[in-house]
């Protein structure tokens, strides 16, 4: 039974910390139209930044973490105005591919940078663990969960109360009834970035510090997008009940599927979602679902 509560909670725990990531996700396709796959490398950049500040220059946290988010937001706001900008009105497969060339270079920049391939953040949370029955649970779990869900809700108060978050939502639905209200697009895709790199970025610290820092950190984004693919790929709703789903089919499969098959199912496990998803229900759990009319 302890064995069991461990797998549930771990689980819920790391897949709302893929939702928070699949969240950049949705964001940036609702607004642009752009499936960004440099999701993963977005979290590995971030990740090792986060060590850079904290470890190699000696920052303390309450310098450090504001630092990360100020490099995130102008990464994003860079990625989009010198790569993705000059490519509007071009074939969306281009955009795409663009950002599969930025993940490469951004990869290769963290290999140039920090040749190290494994890396620990400093313990930022208390190291006395907290007992659930008769599971014993790290507070890394407990606080990514509750950071997690406090970004959640702050950013559903943002989209549905801010005026910014308001244009955000309103070119997702029609870009260029936005634009003739006088709304500037191009400034809404390159907020989206940034709030899309901010979210990778806490995701990536909440991974790091349950984990570590490993270019395996890139299959954290991959596994972000498998819940972008179950939830909808425009369905904010759909992100945050997808990631608990994923996290828990990952934990609880590896668990008890490890002895059965062999090591590496875990990691397998929520590639095989994507491919029973797009299958099935290829608009996912809450994606809006198009016709086409020919």
């Amino acid at each position: 039974m302890a064995e069991l509560i461990q797998f549930v909670t771990t689980g819920i725990t790391v897949g709302m910390v893929y939702a928070l990531i699949a969240l950049g996700f949705v964001l940036i396709w609702k607004s642009s139209g752009v499936a960004n796959l440099a999701l993963g490398q977005l979290v590995l950049i971030s990740s090792w930044f986060t060590y850079g500040m904290l470890v190699q220059v000696g920052l303390p946290v309450w310098l450090g973490f504001p630092l990360v988010i100020l490099f995130a937001m102008g990464l994003g706001w860079i990625t989009e105005r010198f790569a993705l900008r000059p490519l509007i009105g071009q074939p969306i497969l281009s955009l795409i591919t663009v950002t599969l060339g930025i993940a490469f270079f951004i990869q290769g920049a963290v290999s140039f940078i920090w040749p190290k391939s494994v890396a620990a953040l400093p313990r930022l949370f208390p190291e006395e663990p907290i007992h659930i029955g008769t599971a014993v649970v790290s507070q890394e779990y407990f606080w990514a969960a509750v950071i997690s869900l406090a970004l959640f809700g702050a950013l559903s108060l943002f989209f549905k109360y801010h005026k910014m978050g308001i244009a955000m939502r309103a070119v997702a639905d029609d870009q260029m009834a936005v634009q003739a209200c006088g709304i500037p697009v191009t400034k809404i895709f390159s907020q989206s970035w940034m709030f899309a790199c901010v979210l990778a970025a806490v995701g990536g610290i909440l991974m790091s510090s349950i984990g570590g820092i490993t270019f395996g950190l890139v299959e954290t984004g991959l596994k972000a997008f498998s819940v972008v693919i179950l939830g909808g790929l425009d369905s904010f709703l759909g992100a945050i009940v997808a990631g608990p789903i994923i996290g828990l089919a990952e934990n609880l499969g590896g668990g008890y599927l490890t002895p059965l098959t062999w090591p590496g199912i875990r990691e397998v496990i929520p590639f095989i979602i994507i491919i029973i998803v797009m299958c099935i229900r290829p608009y996912g759990l809450f994606g809006e679902r198009r016709i086409e009319r020919i």
